[in-house]
């Protein structure tokens, strides 16, 4: 829960900052940036180097979460809102599900997915409610963000069984931290005057919390819990968000998000009991 707190604040702080920056130094920026954090956490403990058999899983890991779902998120953000995004986010859990199948061999029962897919048409169903219109090429590219994200996550939440949460995200992030750091002295902008503190914010809140911290909580809990049966906790995500954008934006929350709130709850409650 703690990992999908520190999440619910990435697509805002994504969307602030590409007003700004490049979608593509955005993503390499906040690899290193959280790469030379990870390496510095890995120096200081002495850990010991991942097995032979776990690279292709990081390079996985690395793939969907470090690169993937960053950038094709901010490409997204360049074309619809943070708002429009929940309607995809909330297929997130899902994916999660999939994959934790597909990757961490489990099996989950006919009536988890039950309670999954409800979520899910639940949070999609209200995001679509109240989003504005969006374009075609923001929607494929959050739909692939929402596939390499799943991935990622499942491979991540398997490789913390034996690895640790926190030993998984700072590997993946230190085999990546090399072309990330290359690409970012390429891309970087010719000139900061016209980037404002937000964007600054932004870059600082995606590349501290949602790429590193955000991780070190988020693959421990789903190497206890099960990848399927925690990961539905993302249901709650978007509503986390809607809750920021009220309390810091003063937007206002209306009755029906309370009721679809509680019927999210409820499908993760099923989803977890009926779980793996």
């Amino acid at each position: 829960m703690v990992g999908i707190l520190i999440f619910s604040g990435s697509l805002p702080a994504t969307r602030v900052a590409v007003m700004d920056f490049d979608p593509l130094f955005l993503t390499v920026a906040r690899a290193t940036i959280a790469g030379v954090l990870a390496l510095m956490i890995l120096r200081v403990s002495k850990t010991v180097r991942p097995q032979k058999t776990d690279r292709v899983s990081l390079l996985v890991v690395a793939g969907g979460v470090v690169v993937g779902f960053p950038l094709l998120t901010a490409l997204a953000l360049e074309h619809i809102s943070s708002a429009r995004s929940i309607v995809f986010i909330g297929l997130l859990p899902l994916a999660t599900a999939i994959f934790g199948m597909l990757r961490g061999g489990e099996r989950p029962s006919g009536v988890f997915w039950v309670f999954s897919i409800l979520g899910s048409l639940l949070v999609a169903g209200f995001a679509a409610s109240g989003s504005d219109s969006g374009s075609l090429r923001g929607d494929l590219y959050m739909l692939a963000a929402i596939v390499v994200c799943g991935l990622g996550y499942a491979e991540g939440g398997k490789l913390s069984r034996h690895m640790g949460g926190w030993q998984v995200i700072c590997w993946a992030l230190v085999i990546s931290l090399v072309p990330m750091a290359i690409l970012s002295v390429v891309t970087l902008p010719d000139s900061a005057a016209g980037i404002g503190f937000r964007a600054w914010i932004g870059l600082g809140y995606v590349s501290v919390f949602s790429m590193l911290i955000g991780f070190f909580f988020w693959y421990r809990g789903l190497a206890i819990g099960g990848i399927a049966a925690v990961g539905q906790l993302q249901l709650l995500q978007p509503f986390f968000g809607l809750m920021l954008a009220s309390l810091i934006l003063a937007e206002p929350v209306g009755w029906s998000m309370i009721v679809v709130t509680v019927g999210v709850v409820a499908c993760v409650a099923g989803a977890k009991k009926f779980g793996p």
